[in-house]
């Protein structure tokens, strides 16, 4: 079975898409066969590896609609080795489809995906709904991201929340990788108490490297490229290639 990370965080605007893609970049880059699912409806993954949807295209949220479809048919392979993507439905509406939780688990077990994947990363939505449960019980990790501000530092917490339900719950194996400060600045000192503040709150070990703040981040997923290869001398390619031979180590 493949190793599944889930990036998540309850508050919007936290950069999990940039994470996800760039987390996925990383890990292909290392050799391991990665399968990015974009379970956001906002669809940005798609635009971060430069593919483009349209009303045709299967997606992740077929699977909700109707069980019977195939993750595997929504698979798109990107421009980059060892790099695809499950894209997501623009139209689809975050409380249709099935209730069920594990639906997503299941998919995950299709032969195709068990037999050409070595790693799966779930971006999820920040809403607390039916995909963000079924990305937690279908997960082996969590990479929380979260901005140096006082309200995603709460998303985070109300995250550690239903992480807790869940862990005691539906998927007993999930596990924390960590918390992953984005676009921070040490020389900020909002920026340093809030991240001192997760630190002292969850632990120094739960703490992933810093993302610093890097304008080339965004021109990256103007292009449709991740950092790696859009800008790979940039101090955020530094920073995510540090951050994936970390996540790789639990692969």
């Amino acid at each position: 079975m493949p190793v599944t990370f889930v990036v998540s965080n309850r508050k919007g605007g936290t950069g999990k898409t940039t994470v996800s893609v760039n987390i996925a970049a990383e890990l292909a880059s290392l050799g391991r066969r990665v399968l990015l699912v974009d379970l956001d409806s906002q669809s940005h993954c798609a635009v971060g590896v430069g593919i483009k949807i349209s009303k045709e295209t299967p997606t992740v949220h077929d699977i909700f609609r109707n069980q019977d479809n195939k993750l595997s048919a929504s698979i798109q392979k990107t421009a980059f080795d060892n790099l695809s993507l499950a894209p997501a439905d623009p139209l689809f509406e975050h409380g249709e489809g099935a209730r069920d939780a594990e639906v997503l688990k299941k998919a995950l077990t299709e032969y195709e995906i068990v037999r050409n994947f070595d790693v799966v990363i779930l971006d999820t939505p920040p809403s607390h709904d039916n995909l963000l449960l079924n990305a937690l019980t279908a997960a082996n990790w969590v990479v929380v991201p979260y901005m140096p501000h006082p309200l995603a530092s709460e998303g985070a917490r109300q995250l550690m929340r239903v992480l807790f339900k869940i862990i005691s719950g539906s998927n007993q194996q999930l596990k924390l990788a960590g918390f992953l400060p984005m676009m921070a600045n040490d020389n900020i000192r909002i920026h340093r108490k809030i991240n001192n503040d997760v630190e002292h709150q969850f632990g120094a070990l739960r703490m992933l490297p810093v993302i610093r703040n890097d304008i080339r981040l965004v021109e990256a997923f103007g292009e449709g490229k991740p950092i790696r290869h859009f800008a790979p001398k940039s101090r955020a390619a530094e920073d995510f290639a540090q951050l994936g031979v970390l996540i790789a180590k639990l692969c």
